[in-house]
């Protein structure tokens, strides 16, 4: 099945719920992103600019391994800016009755997912690939499993989300952020997941930003600051500081290397 695509009419919902996950409180001054974003209807493409197929999108804080951590969560719409996507699985047909039955949950799982009704919302899109299977009502109950707690069942939304469009940057951003709130956290598996939204939308400042800060937790340093500069050249002002910090660590750092290296040549 080929993946959604393009449409330059579809914009995306970052729309801030009410039952967004708690801040996370960590020992460096990064954070993660994280935009909620959700599909009502579709037209029969998407655009991964606009946010294809993406319901509220999890990017979120993480403990990396070893005791590193991330800093807090955040939410692209904590500005207050709301805007809509529509979109559907490629190939459907309107005159499909199971499609049109499909979208009609789909729609309403999206109207109550509006209203913060997390529960009526995932039994709608329950409902709709009850009916017909399709990437934007496995996305977006992917979303309320995120925000009952439930990583696992996100993660298996997400990945079939990917079976039906590869495209997909949101949902390998949300499965990162899966894995960046696991117990135990899995840094590595945000990693690879972070690469591969960066690599279908390189130009997207959140995706750098999410991967500089969970680098910056499992203290890549260097990795880190190319991609916080890559994030405040993307418009994510919040990255000079993390820019600055991230320079002074990789300073300390060489330093604290230069200081071991002489008490090495110098032995008292």
């Amino acid at each position: 099945m080929t993946s959604l695509r393009a449409s330059s009419s579809v914009r995306s919902v970052l729309t801030s719920i009410g039952n967004r996950p708690s801040q996370v409180k960590l020992n460096n001054s990064s954070s993660i992103l994280a935009p909620h974003r959700h599909l009502s209807l579709a037209s029969s493409s998407l655009t991964p600019s606009h946010r294809s197929h993406s319901s509220p999108a999890a990017r979120c804080a993480c403990s990396a391994q070893s005791g590193a951590q991330v800093s807090g969560l955040r939410t692209r719409g904590d500005g207050g800016e709301r805007t809509y996507a529509t979109g559907t699985t490629p190939n459907w047909s309107v005159d499909d009755p199971s499609e049109m039955e499909s979208q009609k949950f789909l729609q309403a799982g999206t109207t109550a997912l509006e209203a913060g009704d997390m529960e009526s919302a995932k039994k709608a899109y329950e409902q709709s690939l009850a009916v017909k299977e399709n990437a934007s009502a496995h996305f977006n109950l992917g979303v309320c499993r995120y925000h009952a707690r439930d990583l696992e069942g996100a993660v298996a939304s997400w990945e079939a989300v990917l079976k039906l469009a590869p495209q997909s940057p949101d949902a390998h951003t949300n499965i990162a952020s899966c894995y960046v709130l696991s117990k135990p956290a899995r840094p590595d598996l945000a990693l690879d997941h972070l690469k591969k939204a960066s690599a279908l939308a390189p130009e997207d400042a959140e995706i750098h930003y999410n991967m500089a800060a969970v680098l910056e937790a499992v203290e890549n340093l260097e990795e880190c600051l190319v991609a916080y500069q890559r994030a405040l050249a993307g418009g994510i002002n919040r990255a000079e500081q993390n820019i600055r910090n991230v320079q002074a660590k990789i300073l300390g750092a060489k330093a604290a290397n230069e200081a071991n290296a002489d008490k090495v040549a110098k032995p008292e």
